[in-house]
């Protein structure tokens, strides 16, 4: 989904767009659709990137990346799996087939892959750094892993999205466990259709984590974040 508005310095605006990991994340020069499943090609008119991390129905619509970039020429970024099935839609320039540890620069903007402990065939997540500086940890539907915590301390995060329900064995408290690694300045619980999940999210956070801000997000509304202090 597009955001017309645009982030100021230190600042990104994002949008989660579906039930899933389907997140917009805007920077003042970019603009990166995450997992784009369940929305019209319509309204990513103005998309830059499409990230994909992994090859499951609810994170990769192949139909879907083709129209998108048919109307935008827009870069994509794939986890392996996923990136093979795209060889024959996306020009082989404006595709990066990408695993754990890989970066690829979208302008100023890093896009690096990391590790997801979820089973899919080669799934990953991504760390997102835009041009000033602010970091944002698109989980996808990972479960909690060791690494994250070394993720948190090199990266200094100020979003973490954290998966609460839908993917096997995730819940509010797997979603817990991934903010308590990564200590972001702001967690986001998603990748539910249950607001029960993100506020026992919420709870177990303020209770665990008071100091890690909670913020619960709607579907389609914008949200804007700034670079932790």
């Amino acid at each position: 989904m597009s955001i017309e508005k645009t982030p100021g310095k230190n600042e990104i605006l994002f949008v989660w767009f579906n039930s899933y990991a389907g997140v917009t994340i805007k920077t003042p020069t970019k603009t990166l659709a995450i997992d784009p499943v369940d929305v019209k090609s319509r309204d990513f008119k103005n998309v830059d990137a499409i990230l994909i991390s992994h090859e499951h129905y609810d994170h990769f619509d192949q139909s879907l990346i083709s129209e998108i970039y048919k109307q935008t020429q827009c870069m994509v970024v794939a986890d392996q799996t996923s990136g093979r099935r795209l060889r024959n839609i996306i020009p082989s320039e404006k595709l990066h087939e990408v695993q754990p540890s890989s970066e690829v620069k979208i302008g100023e903007v890093s896009v690096k892959a990391e590790k997801c402990n979820h089973p899919a065939a080669t799934p990953i997540s991504f760390i997102i750094t835009s041009e000033d500086g602010v970091k944002v940890f698109h989980t996808a539907d990972s479960l909690p892993f060791p690494e994250m915590a070394a993720i948190g301390e090199g990266e200094k995060l100020d979003v973490v999205f954290c998966t609460v329900g839908i993917a096997p064995g995730t819940s509010p408290e797997t979603g817990v466990d991934i903010a308590r690694l990564t200590k972001p300045k702001v967690a986001v619980p998603y990748h539910t259709g249950s607001t029960g999940d993100q506020k026992k999210f919420a709870e177990i956070l303020k209770k665990e984590m008071p100091k890690v801000a909670c913020l619960i997000p709607e579907v389609g509304k914008i949200y804007q974040v700034s670079k932790r202090t």
